[in-house]
């Protein structure tokens, strides 16, 4: 290989490599999304319209100058709508789903043209806290992932729950006998 063309394969590979790089990044921060705080998050009003995002470990809502931040690392589950039709049938009773804050789950289940986002948190002493948020639909799902990636916990995994089969049972009494 001629040294012009070794370099041109290493200008390349760093452009790539930089691309990568901003691309990772930009993920940092995401694109405000126009949401409705239903009801949770202290200092703001029910049905307060506003802009949702996730920035530098930190779910923000901001409405006009007022802003709020809950850190990812504080959240203790984050669902949107989409898990909670997915776990109608399942092992989830309706009953579990409209625990204190899962309200969100049960409203998810009727409205199909926007996502619902439920999110509970710890405040610095310790309280638990939730707060449930409406937009447009096929935007809740990316802010779970983005809230996930920065250290978030969630109960809802989106994978069907193993149910042991009928062979399995009895194998397991045999054992037990």
């Amino acid at each position: 290989m001629t040294p012009r063309r070794m370099t041109v394969y290493l200008v390349v590979g760093l452009l790539f490599s930089m691309l990568v790089s901003a691309i990772g990044n930009a993920q940092e921060t995401s694109v405000p999304v126009k949401a409705v705080q239903l009801t949770g998050l202290k200092g703001f009003k029910d049905n307060t319209k506003g802009t949702l995002s996730v920035e530098n470990g930190n779910l923000h809502f901001v409405h006009g100058k007022e802003n709020s931040e809950v850190s990812a690392t504080s959240i203790q589950d984050v669902v949107t709508g989409a898990d909670s039709r997915e776990s109608v049938g399942k092992t989830v009773g309706i009953m579990g789903m409209a625990a204190p804050y899962g309200g969100g789950r049960v409203l998810s289940l009727f409205r199909t043209k926007i996502d619902t986002l439920t999110v509970q948190y710890r405040d610095p002493d310790g309280g638990l806290h939730g707060v449930i948020f409406t937009m447009s639909a096929g935007t809740a799902d990316a802010i779970k992932k983005q809230l996930v990636a920065q250290g978030a916990h969630t109960t809802a995994t989106g994978e069907p729950t193993a149910v042991p089969s009928p062979s399995n049972t009895s194998t397991n009494k045999e054992q037990k006998q």
